[in-house]
């Protein structure tokens, strides 16, 4: 892996690509409904990538060979998108996704239950999206990539979770992992120091129990070892002069459905 410092054109085409998945992962979670295959998920996302110009990021990449994850419950991340994956009421579902376009990539996921919803699982996802979102606030340049790590961890922690320690975000642009290895732990004066201009992909990955994975039956998947469920939320994110921006965030714009 390699680190980089991207100019502003190449971060205005991350941009751009960025606000592209993030209209393919919403329109995704729309179209989820009970009954509906991973499979069919699949074939949405690659038909609105490739509609829209762009390529998947994930087909291919370390030899997997779908352009969508899809996890459910205990699968943690990286699940095959199968055609005998039925998605059921009550399910966590998180999808995965990545796009490359113009030379640079973008990655993103989301997490979300299938109604109905119970106090537990609303309470996991509400607790890492939250981890991100704190975790956001603190990236500027200066700030060590522990503190990242370290307010992640805290968040979870706090409310009685698990970070999934083994499983980190990345560095992403020209590839789709680039360095420094993003963790969900730390400490807050440990790891590299942020610059202006680079690209990260920062993505806490949340267990209801103890945080302890295997690999899944499909030989991409990784699962919780004591079947617990897990969530995972996703952003490409630019370190700016004063702060950072979100690459990954949904805007009102004109793509293809």
């Amino acid at each position: 892996m390699t680190t980089s410092i991207k100019t502003p054109t190449e971060i205005d085409i991350m941009r751009r690509n960025g606000h592209l998945l993030a209209f393919i992962l919403l329109q995704l979670k729309k179209e989820t409904k009970a009954g509906i295959s991973a499979y069919q998920l699949e074939k949405r996302a690659d038909q609105l990538i490739r509609k829209n110009g762009a390529q998947p990021s994930f087909k291919g990449f370390g030899g997997y060979p779908a352009t969508l994850c899809v996890s459910i419950n205990d699968e943690v991340v990286h699940a095959l998108p199968l055609k005998n994956k039925i998605i059921r009421g009550g399910d966590l579902v998180s999808l995965d996704l990545g796009l490359v376009k113009d030379g640079f990539h973008s990655d993103s996921a989301l997490s979300f239950q299938i109604p109905p919803g119970d106090k537990v699982t609303q309470k996991l996802l509400f607790v890492t999206k939250k981890a991100l979102r704190k975790a956001i606030k603190k990236v500027r340049p200066g700030v060590k990539l522990g503190s990242i790590g370290a307010t992640i961890q805290k968040t979870v922690e706090s409310q009685g979770f698990t970070v999934v320690k083994e499983l980190t975000g990345h560095g992403i642009g020209r590839h789709l992992h680039e360095e420094p290895y993003v963790l969900n732990y730390g400490s807050p004066n440990q790891g590299i120091t942020l610059r202006e201009g680079m690209t990260i992909a920062i993505e806490p990955i949340v267990s209801l129990g103890s945080g302890r994975i295997k690999k899944g039956p499909d030989h991409f998947a990784y699962l919780t070892k004591d079947n617990s469920l897990a969530a995972h939320f996703e952003h490409t994110i630019a370190i700016t002069k004063d702060g950072c921006e979100v690459l990954t965030e949904y805007k009102n714009e004109n793509f293809k459905h």
